[in-house]
């Protein structure tokens, strides 16, 4: 049975499917660092998901320096999937200093959207959006290629 369950959990990761181009994106509502929602919608052209702190350092890394209002002036959202981070240590700790960033963090804390886009764990995943479907799919795995990229969207 410890088998069984072991092989399921490790399995799990290749459970979420990959995004298709063209395809379009399920609605799905976060709470951000402040704890107000944002839905997805149809003006947002650029989606960042980072499925863990490795992912989420990479995005602060590629914003530093950046002007508040950075990534809404470009349409773009940021996910970042803390379901593994210990309630005690987000709430005490990390999502205070969240709240310090020049941008919002739209934190899923039960990996119900995070999951639904396949990548690497220890990339960025870029989705390019138009009107919710998806146009390009990309992957970032240094903060100065997100940063060139983000200047260029």
């Amino acid at each position: 049975m410890k088998y069984a369950i072991a092989l399921l959990l490790s399995l799990s990761p290749l459970m979420a499917q990959a995004v298709e181009v063209g395809e379009r994106l399920a609605p799905w509502t976060l709470l951000d660092q402040y704890d107000q929602a944002y839905s997805l919608n149809d003006q947002t052209r650029t989606l960042l998901v980072a499925r863990n702190m490795d992912g989420a350092k990479l995005v602060k890394a590629a914003l530093a320096d950046r002007p508040k209002g950075y990534l809404e002036a470009r349409q773009t959202v940021f996910v970042a999937d803390i379901q593994r981070m210990p309630a005690l240590i987000s709430r005490l700790f990390a999502i205070p200093a969240m709240r310090d960033y020049s941008y919002r963090v739209l934190l899923d804390r039960e990996g119900s959207v995070a999951t639904r886009y396949a990548g690497a764990e220890d990339k960025v995943l870029w989705l390019q959006l138009d009107k919710g479907q998806v146009v390009s799919q990309r992957e970032f795995a240094t903060a100065e290629e997100l940063r060139q990229a983000l200047e260029q969207n």
